[in-house]
């Protein structure tokens, strides 16, 4: 199983963490660099983790564990309007993609009203193509329970913030309520505030590690990074890419950031080195995300093998 972990360290000898990495069989996320420290974000085989961690220990770095890394979270509200987009929303957003996860804004097309709001079957499946998602709600206890019918039909995790205190058996459909978020209509600088937003990492976290655990019940055929690294290497219309993130990992999968009727044969032809293609063992699909490319890596229980 493969764990992900966070290294943060000076730039001197990073390149010997990277080395390492890709020895053990792991893989390197993403790296981002901020004048002298260095921050990477790798998946590592966790039995090997004590060889890497005696190699962070001598060059003074440090290592932490990263739930969130090669994930994509919805942040989601009812509307874009500023009625239901405090600042909150956007401090979620930003606090999760520090900790590793790649977020996603989305503002319901009808959100409004606590007993009008509804949520749309596009946006429903779009949501379901991350691996969990943030419902974020205001101050009031009963609208935050009616609006339980947003997210019913989602299948991924959902956290729901507000700002009561709401007993959890009142929410059936959330995996984790989350209080003392609500709407602020400031950053959150503040000790409580930071933690807060560390609680909303922790439920995420966690609802993500048990979908890992369910994962390793029925493997994947292969993993989604291996598949990342094979569609960078076969398909070099990739690095034409305007987005800064050209391929988004996903638990069970990738989102290929490209015309989904231009490129997805070039995509399904992908070869790895075990002689299969990447159409035969996942499935190729049109992503409700700008028509991008959405992959589904198939379990070992349809495909009767893994590598």
């Amino acid at each position: 199983m493969l764990e992900p972990v966070m290294f943060t360290g000076g730039i001197y000898k990073h390149d010997l963490v990277i080395e390492l990495v890709e020895d053990l069989g792991g893989y390197v996320l993403q790296k981002n660099v901020t004048q002298s420290e260095i921050i990477l974000l790798l998946l590592v085989p966790s039995e090997d983790m004590p060889t890497l961690e005696a190699l962070v220990k001598e060059l003074r770095g440090k290592l932490t564990r990263a739930p969130l890394a090669g994930t994509e979270v919805a942040v989601v509200t009812p509307t874009l309007a500023i009625h239901h987009l405090p600042h909150s929303a956007c401090d979620i957003a930003e606090y999760l993609r520090r900790n590793g996860a790649k977020s996603n804004m989305l503002g319901l097309a009808r959100g409004v009203g606590r007993e009008i709001a509804q949520i749309t079957e596009y946006e429903t499946d779009l949501i379901n193509e991350h691996d969990a998602a943030v419902f974020s709600y205001g101050n009031f206890a009963r609208c935050i329970i009616e609006k339980d019918r947003l997210y019913r039909n989602i299948t991924v995790p959902v956290v729901v913030t507000g700002g009561p205190e709401i007993d959890p058996q009142l929410l059936p459909y959330a995996y984790r309520y989350v209080s003392a978020v609500g709407r602020i209509a400031h950053r959150s600088r503040k000790a409580s505030e930071l933690e807060m937003l560390d609680r909303i990492v922790e439920a995420v976290g966690s609802a993500l590690d048990k979908n890992r655990s369910d994962i390793e019940k029925d493997p994947l055929t292969t993993s989604p990074p291996r598949v990342m690294d094979a569609v960078r290497e076969q398909v070099p219309e990739l690095e034409m890419s305007f987005s800064p993130l050209p391929i988004a990992l996903n638990l069970n999968g990738c989102r290929v950031k490209l015309p989904y009727e231009d490129f997805h044969q070039a995509v399904e032809r992908v070869t790895f080195d075990e002689g299969v293609t990447l159409g035969e063992i996942a499935q190729v699909k049109p992503s409700r995300m700008k028509s991008y490319i959405l992959v589904r890596i198939l379990p070992m229980s349809e495909t009767g093998f893994v590598f």
